[in-house]
Parts: C-alpha cells; sequence; structure tokens
C-alpha cells in the first residue's frame, strides 16, 4: 500500500492577475506558500494553516485548482494539492508578515515570468492552475503535466 506524502497550497493573485510567490531561504527558486500535511489534517486544513504560518494571514481558501503526482527520488511518492487562494486585496497584502526564518521574500508576478523563478514541474502546475482557475474546473496532473499529452 502505498504511503505518499501530501503538501498543500494556494496560488494567490493581484488586482493584475499576476501570481503570489515567495522567496523560501532554503531553496534557490521561488515557490507557492504551503507546506507538508501533518498527520490527521486535510490538505485544504495544511493550506489554511502553512498559508497563515509562512505569510500572518488568513485569508479565504478556495476550491481545488490541482492535484499533482510528483515522486521526488530523494523524497518517494508525493501528492501535491493546489488550491485557489484568489485574489488578495490591499488590506491582506498590508497584513502579511513573512516566517522570518524561512521565507526572505514574496512579490507578484505575470504568468510568463514563473518558468523563469522556478522549476520546471512547479511552472507546468501554476500554469495548469491558472488554467483550472480560469476554466472553474480541477486538473489532475503527473509530474506537473497532464497524463492525456502525447496520447
Amino acid at each position: 500500500m502505498a504511503h505518499p506524502r501530501m503538501a498543500a497550497g494556494a496560488l494567490f493573485f493581484d488586482e493584475a492577475d499576476r501570481v503570489l510567490l515567495v522567496e523560501p531561504s532554503y531553496k534557490d527558486y521561488r515557490d507557492i506558500p504551503g507546506g507538508y500535511v501533518e498527520q490527521g489534517e486535510s490538505p485544504r486544513q495544511a493550506c489554511v494553516r502553512e498559508v497563515h504560518e509562512e505569510l500572518g494571514i488568513k485569508p479565504h481558501i478556495g476550491h481545488l485548482l490541482v492535484v499533482d503526482w510528483a515522486p521526488n527520488p530523494g523524497e518517494g511518492d508525493k501528492v501535491l494539492y493546489l488550491f485557489d487562494g484568489g485574489r488578495l486585496d490591499a488590506d491582506h497584502r498590508q497584513q502579511i508578515a513573512l516566517q522570518a526564518d524561512e521565507l526572505r521574500g514574496y512579490d507578484f508576478h505575470g504568468a510568463e515570468q514563473v518558468p523563469d523563478l522556478t522549476i520546471p514541474r512547479l511552472a507546468r502546475r501554476i500554469a495548469a492552475a491558472i488554467q483550472a482557475r480560469t476554466d472553474g474546473l480541477t486538473a489532475y496532473l503527473e509530474h506537473g503535466q497532464s497524463p492525456e499529452v502525447g496520447t
């Protein structure tokens, strides 16, 4: 029986539909707010908790945009959940207080900038999430790609 690690995060947007990416102090690329699901916690609960821990805010977390089966050679099987954090208004943005021991900064970026700022599978996952949000759907991915690609 599989026992994958699970992680959950949120995509947040500003008024110009740019995506919020955080700058972790322990990675050499940008990421989305989120983290691992703890024992007895649902992916959505983990997302809410991680956003609060990392950004210091508790905005409404919307529907599930992406589920991505993304095993990692160093960590084994992983299932990643990406939720719609919606548009962060000026009030929420002013309340952001970064988790200083983990994050150096954050900023909003256009979708076309994301591939230059993060790893390829996360860039694919973010692109799929933006499309799912536009379409009002949830996307299923494997390694950041639709399994139907190339079939």
